[in-house]
């Protein structure tokens, strides 16, 4: 499944392509799909869920703000986005808005070590162990943050002037030589191996979230 711009919505094969009706002509920033539940999100708030990724229902998110993730973890679906709005859901369908003690753009969030852990502007990092209730961590950047993942042990965040934070709990940041300048903008892990793609065609590796390789990708 993947989401663009003016509530456009699309359900693959993997090779074939169809576009589905959303509802909406908002912008959709990100979707995610667990629980049988996809769920989508984007400007003014626009939270969209579906069973089968063809039908789409708009849901009250209780937010006009932009929405730029959505996870599903420990039992509960979570949005963040600007001006440090975090909504949490248990089903996808019902919204509750959170305080989290910040006004920063959140623009990535994920959950590991019995955490959540959301990230954005001005280095800005929360954790919460509920979902509900947050903390602000000194990160020790000022450069916006843009996505976080948890794998190994570790979480590790990527963002602008190709800032590399790692750390065990979500509390305590260590800043990593990423080798590039370049912002990077998104992170994975999967094969024991963490990911992590910027621009001009970035690509860096690591097995660890510590050392990282530059790797070819055949693009800028």
């Amino acid at each position: 499944l993947t989401v663009e711009g003016a509530g456009t919505v699309a359900f693959p094969n993997g090779t074939t392509w169809t576009t589905q009706t959303s509802g909406t002509s908002n912008d959709l920033i990100e979707v995610n799909y667990t629980n049988d539940t996809f769920v989508a999100v984007g400007e003014s708030g626009t939270i969209l869920t579906s069973s089968d990724g063809n039908s789409w229902t708009s849901r009250t998110s209780g937010s006009t703000k932009k929405l730029t993730e959505v996870i599903y973890a420990n039992d509960t679906f979570m949005a963040v986005g600007y001006e440090g709005t975090i909504l949490t859901s248990p089903d996808g369908t019902t919204w509750t808005s959170r305080t989290s003690g910040t006004t920063i753009a959140l623009r990535g969030a994920t959950y590991g070590n019995s955490t959540f852990v959301a990230v954005g502007k001005s280095g800005g990092i929360l954790t919460s162990t509920d979902g509900t209730s947050w903390d602000n961590r000194t990160s020790g950047t000022s450069a916006r943050l843009d996505e976080i993942i948890y794998g190994n042990s570790t979480f590790v965040t990527v963002g602008n002037n190709g800032t590399i934070l790692t750390s065990m709990d979500g509390t305590t940041w260590t800043s990593r030589t990423s080798g590039t300048t370049e912002n990077l903008r998104g992170v994975r892990f999967g094969s024991s191996t963490f990911v992590v793609v910027g621009k001009l065609g970035t690509v860096l590796t690591s097995t660890d979230g510590t050392t990282w390789t530059s790797r070819t990708s055949g693009t800028t």
